[in-house]
C-alpha cells in the first residue's frame, strides 16, 4: 500500500524532528521565560525527557488517522517496552539511601588506599570503578549511582561549567563502554548476545579488557586535567560522622536490586518486586530519602518515546548497516548511535543476515563507543541527565556542549577498540 510507504517517511521525518528538538530545548526554555500566556507549554517542550514522548504521541496519532485506532494500538502492542520499565525500576532502587551509602563506603575505603588526596581519589573512582561495576549491576544502576555521587560531592560545589560538561561527557562514555565485560549489562550487547552466542568469556576477552583500559585512561585524563580545581574543593571529613546504615536494611535493598537484574527480561516479575520494594521503603521511611519516582518516570517516558519512534526507522537503518565494510561500519555505528539509541542500532544489525564476525564486532564496538555523544545515544544517559541537569545553568544541559565534552573520551575508546 502507498500508505505504508508514506507512514515510513512520516516516521523518519518525525524522528528527525525529535532529534532536532533535542538539540533545541534551550530555545523553548528561553520562550518559557519570555512568554506570558504559554510558559508552561514551552517549559514542557524544553524538557529533554519529554521530547521523544511528545513526537511519539504525534506518530501514534498519525497512524490512527491514516489507518485506525486499532492499528495504532496494534503497533504499540507489538513493541518491546521492557527496557524503559527496567530502567525506571532500577533507577529508583539504585537511587535509595542504603544503596548509595554502601557504594560511597566502598569508594571511600578504596580511595584511602590510592596514593592521591580524597577528592582526587573519589573523583577518579566515580568515573572508573562505578562505570565498570555496570557490567554486573547493569549500566542504568551504575549511571544512577555515579551521577548521584558526583552530584553530591562535586556538582553541588563551586566547580567550573567546563568541568561539569567534561565530567558528564566522560561519565556517559565510560558507562556506555563499562558494561561490556559481561553479556547482560549493556543494552546494545544484550540485544545481540544470545543470538550471536556471546558469553562472558567472549565479552571479557574481546571487549572487556579494552573497555576497562579506556575507562581508566579517560578517568585519569580528567583527574589530571582538573587536579587543581579538585584540590581546591573543601574536604569531606564531616561525612565520616554520618550514621551507619543497618546491615539488614542494606542486604534487603541489595537483594531487591540483584533480583531485579536477574529478572530484567520479565517485567511481570521485576514490577512485582518493585511493588514489594515500595512497601518496604514505606515501612522503614527513616532509612530513606525521597524516592526518585519523578526522575524515573521521566526517563522511562523518554525511552518509551524512543522505542515508539525507533520502530519506524528499520527501513532505512538496516540497508545502511548491511552495506558497510568493517572499518566504515564501526564509525558508521558510532555516528548513528548519536542520533538513535545504540541498543536499537545493534538490534537492527542483528537482523542483517550473513554478517561476519568482524562486522558483528565493529557494529557493537562502534555502538558502545558512541554511547556518550548525546543524551539519546545510550539508554542510561537520560538517568544521568535527569540527576545532574539541576546543577547546570538554568537547569538544562546543552546538547552541543555534551557532544563536544564527549569527543576526547570517545576517541580514546575508539582507539582501544580499533587498535587492539
Amino acid at each position: 500500500m502507498v500508505t505504508d510507504q508514506l507512514l515510513q517517511y512520516i516516521g523518519a521525518g518525525l524522528f528527525a524532528l525529535a532529534v532536532i528538538h533535542t538539540f533545541s530545548t534551550k530555545y523553548f526554555l528561553d520562550l518559557a521565560h519570555r512568554s506570558r500566556h504559554h510558559a508552561g507549554l514551552w517549559h514542557l517542550l524544553g524538557e529533554v525527557e519529554v521530547v521523544f514522548g511528545f513526537w511519539a504521541l504525534i506518530l501514534v496519532a498519525v497512524i490512527g488517522i491514516l489507518y485506525s485506532h486499532h492499528h495504532a494500538i496494534d503497533y504499540l502492542d507489538a513493541l518491546n517496552f521492557n527496557e524503559p520499565l527496567f530502567v525506571f525500576v532500577i533507577l529508583v532502587m539504585a537511587g535509595t539511601r542504603p544503596v548509595l551509602w554502601t557504594v560511597k563506603e566502598i569508594v571511600a575505603r578504596i580511595a584511602r588506599i590510592l596514593p592521591f588526596s580524597d577528592q582526587l581519589s573519589a573523583y577518579l573512582l566515580c568515573l572508573t570503578l562505578v562505570p565498570l561495576l555496570g557490567s554486573f549491576i547493569t549500566e542504568p544502576a551504575a549511571m544512577t549511582l555515579a551521577a548521584l555521587m558526583l552530584r553530591e560531592r562535586f556538582y553541588k560545589k563551586s566547580i567550573s561549567t567546563r568541568m561539569k560538561y567534561m565530567t558528564l561527557g566522560a561519565l556517559f562514555v565510560n558507562v556506555s563502554i563499562g558494561g561490556v565485560l559481561t553479556p547482560f549489562a549493556a543494552p546494545p550487547v544484550l540485544m545481540v548476545a544470545e543470538k550471536w552466542g556471546w558469553d562472558i568469556a567472549f565479552m571479557s576477552s574481546n571487549f572487556g579488557w579494552k573497555a576497562a583500559c579506556a575507562v581508566v585512561i579517560n578517568g585519569l585524563l580528567l583527574t589530571v586535567w582538573f587536579k587543581r580545581e579538585l584540590l581546591s574543593l573543601p574536604s569531606e571529613e564531616k561525612q565520616q560522622t554520618a550514621p551507619r546504615m543497618p546491615v539488614p536494611v542494606i542486604a534487603i535493598h541489595l537483594s531487591f536490586l540483584a533480583l531485579t537484574v536477574c529478572f530484567a527480561h520479565y517485567p511481570v516479575v521485576f514490577l512485582g518486586l518493585f511493588l514489594f520494594f515500595l512497601g518496604f521503603t514505606e515501612a522503614y521511611q527513616r532509612f530513606q530519602d525521597r524516592l526518585m519516582l519523578r526522575e524515573g518516570l521521566l526517563v522511562a517516558f523518554f525511552l518509551a518515546g524512543l522505542v515508539v519512534l525507533g520502530g519506524m526507522q528499520q527501513w532505512w537503518l538496516q540497508p545502511i548497516l548491511a552495506g558497510l565494510n568493517n572499518l566504515v561500519l564501526f564509525f558508521g555505528a558510532m555516528s548513528l548511535t548519536a542520533i538513535t539509541d545504540n541498543a536499537a542500532l545493534t538490534y537492527l544489525g542483528s537482523l542483517v543476515s550473513g554478517l561476519s564476525e568482524g562486522a558483528k564486532y565493529a557494529l557493537v564496538a562502534g555502538a558502545v563507543t558512541g554511547g556518550g555523544l548525546t543524551v539519546i545515544a545510550n539508554a542510561p544517559n537520560p538517568a544521568g541527565y535527569a540527576i545532574l541537569k539541576e546543577c547546570f545553568d538554568e537547569g538544562t544541559i546543552s546538547p552541543t556542549g555534551l557532544t563536544l565534552a564527549a569527543l576526547i573520551p570517545t576517541a580514546v575508546s575508539a582507539f582501544f577498540f580499533l587498535v587492539f
